[in-house]
């Protein structure tokens, strides 16, 4: 149970926090407009955090879902609006 709790926090940590860093630092750089920068971006993390994935808590499953959700937070960060500075 404790590791389904650490997988879906990396899945939706990663995201989170790969679309506020996109949106906010990279709105500029017309690198992360092409369309392989969600998949590199997702790969790299995922590479990162393989070896954490020998502690008992944390798996390959957590390792992927961590690359899954900051690829999708690269991808969604790129198509959204940047945010206001009001």
């Amino acid at each position: 149970m404790i590791g389904l709790i650490v997988t879906a926090a990396a899945l939706v940590g990663g995201f989170v926090v790969a679309r506020d860093f996109v949106r906010r630092r990279l709105r500029y750089v017309d690198a992360v407009r092409k369309p392989s920068a969600p998949l590199i971006a997702g790969v790299a993390a995922a590479a990162v955090a393989l070896p954490v994935a020998l502690l008992p808590v944390v798996t390959i499953g957590t390792a992927v879902a961590l690359g899954v959700g900051v690829a999708t937070g690269v991808a969604s960060g790129r198509n959204a609006p940047p945010p206001s500075t009001d």
